[in-house]
């Protein structure tokens, strides 16, 4: 990413607002922690160490801006904002900060009645809809990007989750809530509340769901289990494109038999993993694939030094149908045992025996292997802060080769639902499909050397089209429009000058005359004085004017041409040198 658009991004000025073209829908959020005793004592930690990792992975992304910004409430005998509107990115010291208040906050005291704490919460949500309004309403992003900007507020309790939405149902029930895309209840529960009735969800009575629908807004109910990886899930889910306005994709089938319409399949995307190329990291997290130079340590010494193996320890061993693809990312590359002529011919030979039976015992038993990097220089990572680790799959094949590929850390896992198959699809959809896919050829081996995506003709036609950068020859100046000729044979002789500053002495050479154009002048009379043949003339660059040679009248042939001749009349210059004589 551009240095400056990082920048701009980063700024703590309300005016600054980064918001994204690639992310046009993505809302401000707002958290609401409620801190209210006795509970606040079992998720305070967790809670607050699943924030402070969230939010150190949210403000170190490049790319898009997925959070433009942030407001943190907290429920304890008060509300109270510890965070206004911020943004994000680049912001981690003052987030952190505000985690660390947030922490502070103590678990004892008294402990309210759940209509007090609901009505807390209610004036929470609505103070921070009437400070998102406020902020929008004095900076310029508000009235850059309209009706675009909207807000999603998140409330965090440990109260039965069902009965905390029916409060706000009722207690928003009135209000403006037009900013307002969303209002989440997140339920941190315990192992030992597993099975209460706070759990099991609940049929909604009708006057419930008539007040629900009253409220104009969508309200759910999310149960987590009291962890750190729990409570980081729902937070990571800020991180995915909440466009939900328009499909992504549109897969296109061959028309079944019965019609000539294609059939068009509309679904949407989904990010698994953030990339690790958008984390700005030395040494980078999950060494990148695209080469060989890029997996292999960096070495400090000459450019010419061979760099040192990349050393992968093998940690645990996997069953191939337990890998799931959606978790490995980058390009990958093929292992062989090693042809170097530094080894002897008997540490070569027990190595590829290794490497054989190792290939074998994987594909034959089904198994992949899971590798971790081993550091370099672990001294020197410690000094800068803890080693960042990245691992690997890898696979056997039928050949006598491997597979590497990089497989995503837990920091970077993006939650996804997996919408569960139902028994049999509906009968006229199966048959849609079917007989769409009977119209497509079948091939048992996936060839790539059939694929052609044309990329030489659009290289080829790009660069006839691309200017070059250099020229191959210098181009005289253009001429301006004509002023007095006396400034003309100066200009001449300056741009002459600049030809050849490096020569101390440079000739004029106008062509020789030829026998046959001899014989024809003399017998057709005297030629034209045009077509007169001039002397050689040298031209020095000293600046004594005895060794200058006199200014040219007049330049002869294309004025295009680079290699121009400064043409000077013969006879005058004979004229000059029998004066001179005398």
């Amino acid at each position: 990413m551009d240095s400056r658009k990082r920048a701009a991004a980063s700024s703590n000025s309300p005016s600054l607002v980064f918001w994204s073209s690639s992310f046009p829908r993505q809302p401000a959020r707002v958290l609401i922690v409620e801190a209210l005793p006795p509970r606040w004592s079992e998720t305070r930690t967790v809670l607050c160490d699943a924030l402070d990792n969230f939010l150190s992975l949210a403000s170190s992304l490049d790319g898009p801006c997925r959070i433009p910004l942030l407001s943190l409430y907290a429920v304890s005998r008060q509300r109270e904002c510890l965070l206004p509107f911020v943004q994000v990115r680049g912001n981690f010291a003052r987030l952190h900060s505000c985690v660390e208040e947030l922490r502070s906050i103590p678990s004892e005291g008294c402990i309210r009645g759940a209509a007090a704490g609901a009505d807390l919460l209610r004036q929470a949500v609505l103070d921070s809809l009437q400070q998102f309004k406020q902020y929008i309403r004095h900076t310029s992003a508000g009235s850059q990007a309209g009706s675009n900007i909207s807000v999603e507020v998140t409330l965090v309790t440990s109260q039965p989750g069902r009965s905390i939405v029916h409060q706000l149902e009722m207690g928003l029930k009135d209000a403006d809530l037009v900013s307002l895309k969303r209002l989440l209840v997140v339920q941190i529960y315990s192992t030992a509340d597993w099975g209460q009735d706070a759990l099991s969800p609940e049929p909604a009575a009708p006057s419930e769901t008539e007040d629900s629908l009253m409220l104009g807004t969508e309200v759910d109910l999310q149960q987590v289990e009291n962890t750190v990886f729990a409570i980081e899930t729902v937070f990571k889910a800020w991180l995915q494109e909440q466009g939900g306005d328009r499909e992504h994709l549109h897969l296109l089938l061959p028309s079944p038999m019965d019609n000539l319409i294609p059939v068009c399949v509309k679904c949407d995307m989904q990010e698994r993993m953030i990339s690790p190329a958008l984390i700005p990291l030395t040494p980078k997290l999950g060494v990148k694939t695209e080469s060989i130079r890029d997996f292999l340590p960096g070495t400090k010494g000459s450019a010419n030094q061979s760099p040192a193996p990349q050393t992968l320890k093998v940690i645990k061993v996997l069953r191939a149908d337990g890998v799931c693809e959606s978790v490995l990312y980058g390009l990958p590359l093929v292992i062989r045992p090693t042809t170097c002529w530094q080894l002897d011919w008997d540490e070569m030979e027990n190595n590829q025996n290794l490497f054989h039976a190792l290939c074998h015992t994987l594909r034959s038993r089904d198994l992949f292997l899971l590798l971790q990097v081993e550091p370099a220089q672990k001294s020197a990572a410690g000094a800068s802060g803890p080693c960042v680790y990245s691992h690997y799959i890898l696979q056997p094949s039928p050949s006598l080769s491997l597979l590497l590929k990089p497989v995503v850390s837990r920091e970077l896992l993006l939650p996804c639902s997996q919408l569960a198959l139902a028994q049999d699809p509906a009968h006229h959809a199966m048959q849609t499909i079917q007989s769409c896919l009977t119209q497509l050829d079948e091939e048992f081996v996936l060839n790539p050397l059939s694929l052609s995506s044309n990329l030489y003709q659009h290289l080829r036609s790009r660069g006839l089209l691309s200017q070059p950068r250099y020229p191959y020859r210098i181009q005289p100046p253009q001429e301006g429009p004509k002023s007095t000729g006396s400034r003309q044979p100066r200009q001449l002789q300056n741009y002459s000058r600049q030809l050849g500053m490096n020569n101390k002495v440079r000739a004029t050479v106008a062509p020789l005359p030829s026998s046959s154009a001899a014989s024809s002048s003399s017998s057709l009379g005297p030629p034209p004085s045009k077509a007169s043949r001039p002397a050689l003339n040298f031209l020095s660059s000293s600046s004594s004017g005895s060794s200058r040679a006199p200014a040219p009248t007049r330049q002869e042939g294309n004025d295009d041409d680079d290699n121009s001749v400064l043409i000077q009349d013969s006879s005058k210059q004979r004229d000059t040198r029998s004066d001179t004589e005398q």
